[in-house]
């Protein structure tokens, strides 16, 4: 790849992990919202699950104007890897603003307040679970923000390079 081609890549790749940021923080509003009501928490798993197929779709567009129908695996391997990452780039800078600046212990209050349930707590006895149900919700109360931008950032860009490769094994074509 020539550095004018990586040049087209990366800059399609932001515009794309752009829009790819934009699903996640929905899809992350949506779970949030989704800690009262049921319908955003499904809401917000549909969103998780169209992911993979808006990378497709964004790379077959690449494959078609940027690069007129012809995309080799390794090429959209790195296009998605790369949309991955500028998109968890973004969206771990908004779930840091958000639990630095808005949420205020709400996610950890709300998921507090359905395991405290008695249903819930009767299965956590029955399962032996109470010190680790105890101890993870103290860990959930004392993790900063930027500790839970970075996890986010990382599970993305792992992601990313996971759905990589069968979305890149589909989309690549070679015209001849």
């Amino acid at each position: 790849m020539t550095a004018p081609e990586y040049r087209q890549l990366r800059a399609f790749a932001r515009i794309d992990g752009a829009q790819l940021a934009v699903l996640m923080i929905a899809s992350f509003a949506c779970y949030v919202l989704g800690l009262t009501s049921q319908l955003y928490g499904i809401l917000s798993l549909l969103a998780i699950a169209l992911m993979p197929f808006f990378a497709g779709l964004r790379l077959k567009r690449f494959r078609d104007t940027g690069l007129e129908g012809n995309i080799s695996f390794m090429r959209g391997w790195a296009y998605v890897c790369l949309m991955f990452f500028y998109g968890g780039l973004l969206f771990a800078l908004a779930q840091y603003a958000y639990f630095a600046y808005m949420d205020h212990g709400y996610v950890a209050t709300a998921i507090n307040g359905m395991i405290s349930a008695p249903e819930y707590v009767e299965l956590i006895k029955q399962t032996g679970m109470s010190d680790y149900v105890n101890e993870s919700m103290q860990m959930l109360q004392s993790i900063r923000p930027i500790d839970f931008a970075l996890n986010t950032l990382s599970m993305v860009v792992m992601a990313g390079i996971m759905l990589g490769m069968p979305i890149a094994a589909v989309v690549k074509r070679s015209v001849k």
